[in-house]
């Protein structure tokens, strides 16, 4: 058996007082694809950097075989220093690299090489950085937080390049979909020590929540033996005094072991404030359209939100997402068309540049507006350091400036202020960036369990299939189409095309059209001899989406044949009632488009 690339064993590490490693390891060999998972500030990324020598361990074995290359993908690349991204990209490459790797890793993804490090968005630095690090082919490839910043498409393509990989790998991301799909191991960093699952990340939580199980009983059995120990000293048979003082020791190591025991931190507690129910309708929008000079961000879209509804947005960066959602709650108005919003709305939002917070700030100052130590979640006042541990942070942090924070838990604390203000309209903007998997979870029961109405903004797939009731994707040239379901559910009305497949129809359908201010030819146009592009693709799709609105009108139908249904959950049977009627709707209009597109086609055939 070949020796490992790398092998990481007994790594300590403190800062401060808990130690933060404390005899954890790693080993990764040749094409291992190992997903490295833990809470916010559990390690990770201090592990991994301990894997590419940029972190010295207090005690512990770091091996790395000396041929072997490695790359590292930091959260924050530094690129000063570099007039361009190519020559940013290219300086990664050994002598006996191929230039064209880091060509064509730009091109796909979306990068010409030529643009300057310090205009770069957030998103086109993590491209950047990316291409740099895996043009090489490295022996082991370490990326921390790979996915940030970035839109469906390439994330999608980024998980075919890294299955294809014949590099070891090893991945920090919190994207549940991305990890299952590129990961055959899982390694778990929990209280400064590290255990390994040999199955992919799709395996992860059933396998954590046995151990964490196993874990509680053992501890419950160690409390009870010290119980009957202590029972014995006070009231047993005496014995000869050797044998008692044995037992006295023994007693006093479990005494220390319990003592001792670092039990699993525990979740966080989302609970949303609610505000008096809105109207039936939230939002109406018809044939709304927006423009920035030459370039449509939204064309001829309609579309009506009802209370209850969780409606998600996806699509490539610059697609336009965030104006269509700004536009839809009324806070960027329309150059056509119009929105109207329902009676009573009390709109919560939680903005994807988080520009509300003040870094001078403390914590209770932020959480309470700097109006005392108090606030009020659902009627009932509760001290702001209460409030602060149902989102994990320790009462000591209610003075910490939240430029101390890291990235999870700000993104904690401004979650812990959106769900702190009364709404029945929650408006979120990337709601899961740089949250662990745990705070994910119960983001997710909210988010679907929430009494009034959600509209978000996502790339995280697994979440949009958890939560939201239907998704709105780009369909080219500013359109946007609404669709039943989560994103798997949209894949499979558009026939498994993704975003990105798109833009070639959306330039063809450019092609054909005029351009502006340009007059076409005065001959009349004859009768059309076939079916324009978007025809025939909507005659091609219209099947698939008509199966997929059957098979969720024939749930909603099977869900409402219960007779006890109404009696156990009157509130949801009659949400159930209006989701069908609505699918129905649906699945009439469909037939219709459908009947009449295929009228048309046997018409021009002749």
């Amino acid at each position: 058996m070949a020796p490992p690339l790398l092998n990481l064993d007994g790594i300590k590490l403190t800062f401060g007082g808990t130690p933060l490693l404390d005899g954890a390891a790693l080993t990764a060999s040749a094409g291992d694809k190992i997903a490295l998972v833990g809470r916010n500030g559990s390690g990770k990324s201090t592990l991994l950097k301990i894997a590419a020598g940029l972190i010295e361990p207090q005690d512990g074995e770091v091996f790395r075989q000396p041929s072997a290359t490695v790359r590292y993908l930091p959260q924050m690349p530094d690129m000063e220093g570099f007039a361009t991204v190519r020559a940013y990209v290219e300086a990664g490459l050994g002598p006996a690299d191929d230039p064209y790797r880091a060509s064509y890793l730009m091109e796909h993804l979306g990068l010409s090489g030529e643009e300057r490090p310090g205009d770069l968005s957030g998103g086109e630095a993590r491209r950047a950085a990316l291409a740099r690090v895996m043009a090489p082919e490295p022996d082991i490839l370490l990326l921390d937080e790979p996915t940030n910043h970035l839109d469906l498409s390439v994330i999608e393509w980024l998980e075919e390049e890294l299955v294809r990989t014949s590099s070891a790998l090893i991945v920090i991301s919190h994207d549940r979909r991305f990890l299952e799909r590129v990961s055959r191991a899982t390694v778990w960093l929990d209280r400064g020590q590290t255990r390994r699952l040999d199955k992919g990340f799709g395996h992860f939580e059933e396998w954590r929540d046995l151990i964490l199980e196993e874990e509680e009983r053992e501890q419950h059995k160690l409390g009870r033996q010290i119980v009957r120990e202590e029972h014995w000293l006070r009231y047993g048979v005496t014995a000869r005094r050797k044998r008692n003082m044995r037992r006295l020791g023994e007693l006093q190591t479990m005494r220390q072991r319990f003592r001792g025991h670092r039990g699993a931190e525990g979740n966080a507690t989302m609970v949303a404030s609610d505000a008096a129910e809105s109207g039936k309708l939230v939002i109406e929008a018809k044939n709304i359209e927006k423009s920035f000079g030459d370039l449509t961000v939204v064309k001829g879209f309609s579309t009506r939100i009802q209370r209850g509804d969780r409606v998600g947005l996806v699509g490539p960066n610059g697609a336009g997402k965030t104006t269509l959602l700004k536009m839809l709650t009324g806070e960027l108005p329309p150059d056509a068309g119009s929105v109207r919003l329902g009676t009573n709305l009390e709109i919560a939002t939680l903005d994807q540049k988080r520009e509300a917070v003040d870094p001078q700030e403390t914590l209770a100052q932020y959480l309470t507006d700097g109006r005392g130590e108090n606030l009020v979640i659902n009627g009932e006042q509760r001290h702001v350091v209460s409030y602060m541990k149902d989102f994990l942070f320790k009462p000591e942090q209610a003075r910490t400036p939240v430029r101390e924070l890291s990235g999870g838990e700000r993104a904690r604390l401004i979650l812990a202020r959106v769900l702190a203000r009364p709404a029945n309209l929650l408006v979120l903007d990337e709601p899961t960036n740089d949250l662990d998997m745990e705070t994910l979870e119960l983001l997710q029961e909210l988010v679907a369990g929430f009494a009034g109405t959600v509209i978000l903004v996502s790339h995280d797939r697994d979440f949009l299939d958890r939560t939201v009731t239907s998704v709105i994707a780009p369909d080219g040239g500013g359109r946007w189409v609404e669709y039943a379901g989560g994103y798997s559910d949209m894949l499979a009305q558009r026939g498994g095309t993704r975003l990105d497949d798109r833009k070639a129809r959306a330039k063809a359908e450019a092609a054909d059209t005029p351009a502006a201010g340009k007059s076409e030819p005065a001959t009349p146009k004859g009768p059309a001899k076939k079916l324009s592009f978007k025809q025939k693709f909507a005659l091609e799709s219209l099947p698939k989406k008509i199966e997929a609105v059957t098979a969720s009108i024939s749930r909603l139908e099977n869900n409402i044949a219960d007779p006890a249904y109404y009696e156990r959950d009157p509130a949801s049977f009659q949400k159930t009632i209006a989701a069908l009627d609505k699918e129905r709707a649906t699945l009439a209009a469909l037939e219709e488009e459908w009947l009449e597109l295929e009228m048309l086609r046997e018409e021009m055939e002749g």
